[in-house]
């Protein structure tokens, strides 16, 4: 994005990329939603080719998004899953097996937050995944674990220099509301509030992992086969009521599996 915590993240994995001897490839997704996204895109561009003629193994790609939200969408939604999937492209065109996100100890924490507050389960409350293997990519966020303040310390450090997006400080978006009008208050009343919803989420995540291993245990109890695709409703009906949602949920990931654009 052009944003301190991406812009550390950059720089760090150029200096991995550089002793290990691969290759770096930046991709800044235009959005098209604000007029300085044109001076991002320029900068970013100049940034890597200094970077790039100074001996670092990096090259930057720019998408430009061409939809927009649907009528009942959330901007936030729409954005974040055609980034996704822009990633997901650029992995494949130019066959990168590594995907790394810049998301932090707070970014984990605020999302843990809102999950809640829009009554999620346990695969919500979940959160972001350290790791995450999808399409022959690995998709990781190596900072997951890390405090918004070493990554600033990181980049002052390093002299980096970051664009701010006025959308950050939009309290029409839920994260920013959250993190601009209720974040301060929370954290003056509980100062570890970070690291307590931090730790939420790697609970939810064992959590998490257990249940789908006991619905595919059931799913397979309640199918004569997975390939055609018909449960049994005698065994089915057996369970309790959360196994049976388990192994609904369970049937319809194999279901979608197939279609990568619905599957998530």
């Amino acid at each position: 994005s052009g944003g301190r915590d991406s812009i550390a993240l950059l720089h760090a994995a150029c200096r991995s990329a550089r002793a290990a001897g691969v290759e770096v490839v930046a991709l800044h997704v235009h959005h098209g939603l604000l007029p300085e996204a044109d001076g991002w895109a320029d900068g970013l561009r100049r940034r890597v080719a200094r970077w790039a003629r100074a001996g670092w193994p990096v090259r930057i790609e720019v998408e430009r998004l061409v939809g927009r939200p649907a009528a009942a969408e959330s901007v936030e939604a729409w954005a974040r899953r055609e980034r996704y999937a822009a990633l997901g492209r650029m992995a494949r065109a130019h066959r990168c097996s590594l995907i790394l996100l810049a998301h932090h100890r707070r970014d984990q924490a605020e999302t843990v937050l809102l999950q809640a507050l829009r009554s999620a389960g346990p695969a919500g409350l979940a959160a972001m995944p350290r790791e995450r293997a999808r399409d022959g990519v690995l998709w990781v966020r190596p900072w997951i674990d890390r405090a918004p303040e070493e990554i600033e310390a990181y980049a002052r450090r390093h002299g980096l220099r970051w664009v701010s997006d006025p959308s950050n400080a939009d309290p029409r978006y839920d994260r920013s509301r959250l993190r601009l009008q209720v974040w301060p208050a929370l954290e003056d009343a509980f100062p570890a509030l970070e690291t307590a919803l931090a730790q939420v989420a790697r609970w939810q995540q064992e959590a998490n992992e257990g249940l789908q291993a006991l619905a595919e245990i059931d799913l397979q109890a309640c199918s004569d086969s997975l390939a055609d695709g018909a449960l049994r409703l005698e065994p089915w009906k057996a369970l309790s009521t959360g196994r049976r949602t388990g192994v609904l949920r369970a049937w319809l990931k194999h279901r979608l599996a197939g279609h990568p654009d619905t599957a998530s």
